[in-house]
């Protein structure tokens, strides 16, 4: 039984013997969880600002810093100097709104600079803690046949992504609306880090392009765009994909592009009727599931508030496995199989990447056997 977006215990099936009273459990042990690694499935988690602020909330941002919602990105950001030069027919309180409105009057393009400056300065400075952030435990949860998909300006997931490289394998990273620690060179088709240059062309990564909040959005007039578009759409119409998970993701109105494009590339709830769909959401469940009902057959979701509730929580690094036991499952003892939830109190680093290495000297070992295997 999966019990991830659930209460957090951790269920085992326990039955009567017939004649003799005598209790016994079914279900494979947790050790066997963390032992059990496959090559099939595959994990989508696509993250909105939603995920970035929950992400930090443990822990604050040095330097006091924290992040904005599109409710309070003008305050929090600072553009109230700049707002006020907005004539008043312009104006709104919601951020995506106002600057849709002033992206759509060409009389306002020199405020539109300045805002457009202002923001990339804002979120360029943004560092991670020290300490264990919810993204530190997203990377680690999945793996190279995995993906996340974010619409973030923000570098916090970069960043994590970066902490991680020599703890081990990484999945895929899409920045869907580009990303102010990510640089693109149109010489040779790479992205790295802004500013920087590729110590294999030596071409220099230009810094990407934000794709504001505007409801008219061309994700295929910016290459590098275009190029993070068509990676997050193979992974959706790919059938090995057994889990989507949705975190902090609001679908705004300026994103019903993004929406259809989702769609039409996942292919719609008759045509995905197995793969299972997680939303992580503090709003209330039944108004975000509405949104995402032309993407979920019937019951196949689950919904929970934390990420700790998550089946990325419960079972990091073997959602598909979980996935495969839990509703696909062949015997009882894979229905019934224990999870292996992660600790959410971490004070380190090292205590979260210490926690981990069961599971990734299982894999090691997972891949010499495939690889003696010929596989």
């Amino acid at each position: 039984m999966d019990v991830q977006c659930a209460s957090p215990y951790n269920f085992e099936f326990v039955f009567w013997t017939m004649g003799n009273n005598k209790k016994s459990k079914l279900g494979h042990t947790k050790q066997h969880r963390i032992e059990k690694v496959g090559n099939g499935g595959g994990h989508i988690v696509i993250l909105g600002a939603g995920a970035s602020v929950a992400a930090t909330l443990r822990d604050p941002l040095p330097n006091g810093k924290r992040l904005p919602l599109m409710k309070n990105f003008i305050k929090v950001v600072g553009l109230q100097d700049i707002i006020m030069q907005v004539p008043e027919h312009l104006q709104s309180e919601n951020f995506e709104t106002l600057y849709s409105n002033l992206w759509m009057d060409d009389s306002m393009k020199e405020i539109v600079s300045k805002i457009d400056e202002k923001v990339y300065s804002y979120f360029k400075d943004l560092q991670l803690p020290d300490k264990p952030t919810i993204y530190d435990y997203l990377v680690l949860a999945l793996r190279k046949r995995d993906l996340i998909a974010t619409f973030n300006w923000d570098p916090l997931l970069f960043k994590a992504w970066n902490r991680s490289a020599d703890r081990s394998d990484r999945p895929f990273i899409a920045f869907l609306h580009g990303n102010v620690a990510i640089g693109y060179s149109d010489k040779d088709k790479t992205s790295g880090p802004a500013g920087m240059y590729s110590q294999q062309t030596r071409n220099y990564w230009e810094p990407t392009k934000l794709l504001y909040p505007v409801k008219e959005k061309n994700y295929d007039k910016d290459e590098y765009i275009e190029s993070q578009w068509a990676m997050f759409k193979d992974f959706l119409q790919d059938k090995n994909v057994v889990r989507v998970t949705v975190f902090g993701y609001g679908a705004p109105n300026t994103d019903v592009l993004a929406m259809e494009t989702m769609l039409k590339a996942w292919g719609g709830a008759k045509k995905r009727n197995m793969e299972q769909f997680e939303i992580i959401d503090v709003r209330d469940e039944k108004q975000v599931v509405r949104q995402w009902t032309k993407f979920i057959d019937s019951h196949h979701y689950d919904f929970c508030n934390d990420y700790f509730k998550s089946s990325l929580a419960w079972n990091p690094r073997r959602t598909s496995e979980s996935y495969f036991d839990h509703y696909l499952a062949t015997t009882e003892d894979e229905a019934f199989s224990a999870s292996n939830p992660v600790p959410s109190d971490f004070s380190t680093l090292q205590e979260l990447y210490d926690w981990h290495k069961p599971l990734l000297e299982a894999e090691q070992v997972w891949r010499k056997s495939q690889e003696d295997a010929g596989n």
